[in-house]
């Protein structure tokens, strides 16, 4: 009896030590989440920030779209750290009062890339979050989490690699089969000039395109689907509106996301 006890409590132990507690609220919360490291001791260290939504509800992708801010991550106050990279899964075009806005319902793991200072010892990542969550309103919404980070076996595997899978893999312009950015164009129309992307997708996908910016400064419209692609293609336009103050359209590199039933793929086109 005392032997399943102390199974018990140690299994307890195990679990507390993959994940951060909650921080939230009944609308929403995060933590940080861990993952078992590669074989390779060279790689960097598995984490994730999960954020919990109630029904209804939805946060932002790193370019919101129309509306909305994207998340925001302080890890100031980490030892042994030093880069970490957030990865975004595929997200999802959401209508906001009429707008396209691009994020997650139902809740989101966002898979990080730590690279500790020395890989021997373990990371403490202690991170800070202000995001907004959106229903007929929206509200702003912070959290913090601190996760030490040693890259053992851990619980969270499987939900961190499904978020990890999701991430868009990178593609040239033309490349792959299955999904793929065929076609990239920019037309002469009044008042901005247009881009028209040719998207390829597995038969019976449900297709979707977002672009942004080489800067966050950058607001582009958010694309929509129009008609005139050929057979086995679909079509997207979007204004060339949205630069900052002053910069130049020619010479800038676009980044073209495409999303089709969860997979997705990131495109760099250059506007010449």
């Amino acid at each position: 009896m005392l032997l399943v006890v102390l199974c018990a409590a140690y299994s307890d132990i195990a679990r507390a030590d993959d994940a951060s507690p909650w921080d939230g609220d009944a609308r929403s919360a995060a933590r940080v989440i861990a993952g078992t490291r590669s074989a390779d001791r060279g790689a960097p260290l598995r984490a994730g920030i999960e954020i919990r939504l109630m029904t209804g509800w939805h946060t932002y992708w790193r370019y919101p779209g129309d509306a909305g801010v994207p998340p925001q991550f302080d890890f100031a106050g980490s030892q042994n750290l030093k880069a970490v990279e957030v990865l975004w899964p595929a997200p999802r075009r959401l209508q906001e009062a009429g707008l396209d806005t691009i994020g997650y319902e139902r809740g989101v793991i966002l898979p990080l890339s730590v690279t500790p200072q020395d890989s021997a010892k373990p990371v403490t990542l202690r991170l800070k979050l202000n995001y907004a969550v959106c229903e007929k309103l929206c509200v702003p919404a912070e959290a913090k989490g601190e996760l030490t980070l040693t890259g053992g076996p851990a619980t969270q595997d499987a939900a961190l690699a499904a978020a990890e899978a999701r991430v868009p893999r990178k593609a040239a312009l033309g490349e792959g089969r299955g999904l793929a950015v065929r076609a990239v164009r920019r037309e002469d129309a009044t008042p901005h000039a247009r881009i028209v992307v040719d998207v390829a997708a597995p038969a019976g996908a449900a297709v979707d395109l977002f672009a942004e910016g080489p800067s966050p400064q950058w607001a582009l419209p958010v694309p929509v689907a129009v008609e005139g692609a050929a057979a086995g293609l679909k079509r997207f336009t979007f204004e060339l509106d949205g630069a900052p103050p002053g910069t130049k359209y020619e010479g800038a590199v676009l980044r073209l996301t495409a999303v089709a039933d969860g997979k997705a793929i990131d495109v760099p086109f250059r506007l010449d």
